[in-house]
């Protein structure tokens, strides 16, 4: 698309209020705005496909620390890929897919620095680049070092993270991959489609007793993506030197506050005693792992080792509805709306 030939107003979404209880289509807006133009150093990019998150749900309720929360009356934001359409400072060129952060808009001003070609060589299919493998891989393999032989537990085993967990899992050596999910129909799906030997059904019994059952010699590593009951209980059938990776607290995010906090009580004596290893991880203190991830994903998506389970929504007024029905749990592996 030509500079010449864009038009005179684009559409993005913006929040109305903070969101006490569940997020509803009342908390958002499609506003149309007058169309952006970059300045120097700046890219114009026009969005083609936005993901939406767990996070998006904390953010929105105004307590989101450390991240910084969606102010009502201004679009929201997040990880898209999109076309540059116009680069006045000659750093990009206008046809070139690239990742940024301003998703929620049809068009987005993006200062260079902010926006990332896309390498489709390596990941040739644009919505795998919104993947969130990413992290399951880095807390897998650095934070929880899976190793040949472990027992492995994924709490939220059905979001964008868990879905490629139990996958990675097994690609790193596990012996058996335990998942938790909100649904049988989702944990049968885990089970025969992405890596999980067994499931742990939120709301289908104490999730301890449940996990004794999935893994009755107790487990290595911890990927917890939830918190809650569901971090004790990994605590409480851990074995020596075990190793957990905490990359979310779902528990309180996807609540009815949505708030940042999710206090848990831990069993000091059985973590010193058993040695237990918990440690919080983050992509961005990580900035070489994109890189190694898409080498991975792309060589595993290639050879059908690995698949990237998602859903697809289309249309930028979809976006409200897609990280609606992500906080019920509606849906398996990532969310993306196509613009």
């Amino acid at each position: 698309m030509s500079p010449t030939a864009l038009p005179a107003a684009q559409r993005e979404i913006r929040l109305v209020r903070h969101a006490e209880g569940e997020p509803t289509s009342r908390h958002f807006v499609v506003a149309e705005v007058p169309m952006p133009e970059p300045g120097p150093g700046q890219v114009l990019v026009r969005t083609r496909l936005m993901a939406v998150t767990a996070a998006m749900r904390m953010q929105m309720s105004g307590d989101s620390k450390p991240m910084p929360p969606f102010v009502p009356g201004r679009a929201l934001w997040g990880s898209a890929v999109g076309q540059v359409v116009a680069a006045p400072g000659g750093g990009f060129t206008p046809g070139e897919l690239v990742h940024h952060r301003y998703g929620w808009r049809e068009f987005a001003v993006v200062d260079e620095s902010q926006v990332r070609r896309l390498d489709l060589d390596a990941l040739p299919d644009p919505a795998a680049h919104l993947s969130q493998g990413a992290t399951a891989w880095g807390a897998l393999r650095r934070a929880a070092e899976v190793r040949p032989g472990d027992t492995v537990f994924v709490s939220g085993a059905a979001g964008g993270v868990g879905s490629m967990a139990g996958q990675l899992a097994r690609r790193l050596g596990a012996a058996r991959v335990v998942g938790s999910t909100g649904s049988e129909r989702k944990a049968a799906r885990l089970r025969a489609e992405l890596g999980y030997d067994d499931t742990v059904v939120r709301g289908a019994g104490p999730i301890e007793r449940q996990l004794r059952r999935a893994a009755p010699d107790g487990i290595d590593v911890l990927l917890d993506t939830v918190g809650g009951e569901q971090l004790t209980a990994a605590l409480a059938v851990a074995r020596p030197d075990a190793r957990f990776a905490l990359v979310g607290a779902l528990s309180s995010q996807l609540g009815a506050t949505g708030g940042s906090t999710a206090p848990v009580e831990l069993d000091t004596g059985l973590i010193i005693t058993r040695r237990v290893a918990l440690r919080g991880f983050g992509l961005h203190a990580h900035p070489d792992l994109p890189q190694e991830w898409a080498k991975e994903f792309g060589q595993g998506l290639r050879d059908g080792s690995l698949v990237f389970p998602h859903a697809l929504l289309k249309g930028i007024e979809q976006a409200p509805r897609a990280l609606c029905e992500l906080t019920q749990g509606r849906h398996i592996g990532a969310v993306l709306v196509e613009l």
